[in-house]
């Protein structure tokens, strides 16, 4: 039987993009296998380049609240997950630490990464006087969302995505349709009215 490899757990490095591309790309990939809804995981990766990863661990780097969390076995990038220091709620001082992205390559599941790297998030968060450490986990992905439960995290909330531009349009939709809007357009109606009469 073979030993299992250490596993190192570390803050993310720009040199580290690649590998963190190919990371996210294996793990949508079996997601996309598991069979998926629209929004979901898979259907929003979009594989970027090395130069926009870079860019964006250095913009995320740049907030002293987020780390990225990356797991080396030997050379090879294996696992990671985004970290945030926050509060439970806009006007309280609760302090909680909300993991997202939590990623395990496909070929080095079942092997102790994602706890290691949830030991070394709990250690933070401890350090931290955080109250809470709070995880998201997509909707359809039962295994993730199984662990998750077995550690004793609940489901407190759910998380919904809409892209942009369908948002403002269903917003404009909806203020076309409101009560002050219609009542706005059959005064312009009417004073249209009025005026031909006139003219």
């Amino acid at each position: 039987m073979a030993l299992r490899q250490p596993v190192e757990i570390r803050d993310v490095e720009v040199d580290d993009a690649q590998q963190l591309i190919d990371l996210w790309e294996a793990c949508a990939q079996a997601a996309g296998d598991e069979g998926s809804e629209t929004y979901t995981q898979p259907s929003l990766w979009r594989r970027p380049s090395e130069e926009e990863a870079r860019a964006a661990i250095e913009f995320n780097a740049s907030s002293h609240h987020r780390r990225l969390l990356v797991a080396y076995v030997g050379e090879r990038l294996v696992g990671a997950a985004a970290v945030d220091l926050t509060t439970l709620n806009p006007i309280c001082m609760s302090k909680v630490v909300i993991v997202s992205d939590l990623q395990v390559a496909p070929s080095h599941r079942r092997r102790s990464i994602a706890s290691n790297l949830l030991a070394v998030i709990a250690a933070y968060a401890s350090e931290q006087d955080c109250e809470l450490v709070l995880a998201s986990a997509a909707a359809y992905a039962k295994d993730p969302n199984r662990y998750l439960t077995k550690l004793g995290f609940n489901q407190i909330a759910v998380l919904r995505a809409i892209p942009v531009g369908k948002l403002n349009a269903r917003l404009a939709a909806k203020a076309s349709g409101s009560r002050e809007t219609g009542r706005l357009i059959a005064v312009r109606r009417s004073l249209r009215r009025r005026a031909a009469v006139r003219g």
